[in-house]
């Protein structure tokens, strides 16, 4: 079997900077010949020297009658390829593709221009659909100015594609954005119970998307940390966290009000109920994240007092 991997999406989407990105990897400087099959010109073209560097020969298929298991074969006998690039055009039908028999496809990827997606979203509904709907990544780029629309741009995909790696990127590279829909915890119900896991997404969460939590009770299992020259009514409840190793360590919990923080005790563990408010704080330098105490019990450490974000 021949392995194949198809990248795909409408011009000037991005598809040529990404295989221009994968070819110069180290991970692929592997041994023998890399077919690249082009199926439209865009502005970006191939750099020799990258070609030559990663051993990958370009041919250029530029009707779409003339991909075809036929053609394809003709182009793999010629170049005797270990494997096989198609940057696929996205203004034909992927539906109507065909390859010859023996080749697998390894992968598919799809990229997107976030600045353009709502255009061909409603005008080439059924192209994309074709491309996206087998595409085990759907990677959006250029999302800089759009990034209030990526949950719907999502839920566009995943209505399509319930499985596939959804990926969105600005001129900084990839945005770490935590969705709603994704979130360990209901936002709804009365009082919001956070696990270990649901501690750790909701600290990050609120740091993007504080409007999600003001006026929402949480509870939740913490260690007391009383910082010096702390007002006497407040306090940190919160959780030691490992990122990615144990020599990467660090306290995650905010200023949080409550009447008898000066009874606590340093490092000694409560569970606490309160409601989330946007207020400004000092150590903030500006407004930011505050728990106001419904309640503050005092309880035994949790089994993983160590929560991971590795």
């Amino acid at each position: 079997m021949k392995p194949v991997y198809v990248i795909n999406g409408f011009l000037e989407s991005g598809k040529t900077e990404f295989i221009c990105f994968t070819l110069d990897q180290p991970y692929f400087q592997v041994r023998g010949t890399t077919l690249l099959i082009l199926c439209e010109e865009g502005e970006n073209e191939y750099d020799p020297e990258l070609l030559r560097r990663s051993r990958t020969v370009l041919e250029l298929v530029e009707r779409e009658e003339d991909f075809n298991p036929s053609h394809l074969t003709e182009l793999e006998k010629k170049h005797r390829p270990e494997r096989i690039i198609i940057e696929y055009n996205g203004m034909w039908n992927y539906k109507n593709a065909k390859l010859p028999w023996y080749w697998k496809i390894e992968q598919q990827i799809t990229t997107i221009d976030g600045s353009t997606f709502p255009m061909y979203y409603t005008n080439m509904k059924s192209l994309l659909a074709e491309m996206i709907r087998n595409s085990e990544m759907i990677i959006f780029n250029r999302c800089d100015s759009v990034r209030e629309n990526l949950g719907s741009y999502r839920r566009n995909i995943k209505a399509v594609n319930p499985s596939a790696d959804v990926i969105f990127e600005d001129a900084n590279g990839e945005i770490d954005e935590i969705f709603e829909e994704d979130l360990p915890y209901d936002l709804n119900q009365e009082v919001i119970d956070l696990d270990n896991n649901g501690y750790g997404i909701w600290y990050l969460d609120s740091m993007d998307h504080l409007e999600r939590y003001v006026g929402k009770k949480l509870r939740f299992v913490a260690m007391v940390l009383k910082p010096e020259k702390f007002p006497d009514n407040y306090f940190v409840p919160g959780r030691m966290a490992m990122t990615c190793c144990a020599e990467d360590m660090a306290f995650l919990g905010y200023a949080c009000e409550y009447a008898g923080a000066g009874e606590l005790k340093q490092k000694e563990w409560v569970k606490v109920t309160a409601v989330v408010a946007r207020e400004y704080w000092e150590d903030y330098k500006g407004e930011g994240p505050i728990l106001h105490a419904v309640s503050v019990e005092k309880t035994r450490a949790p089994k993983d007092e160590v929560i991971s974000f590795s």
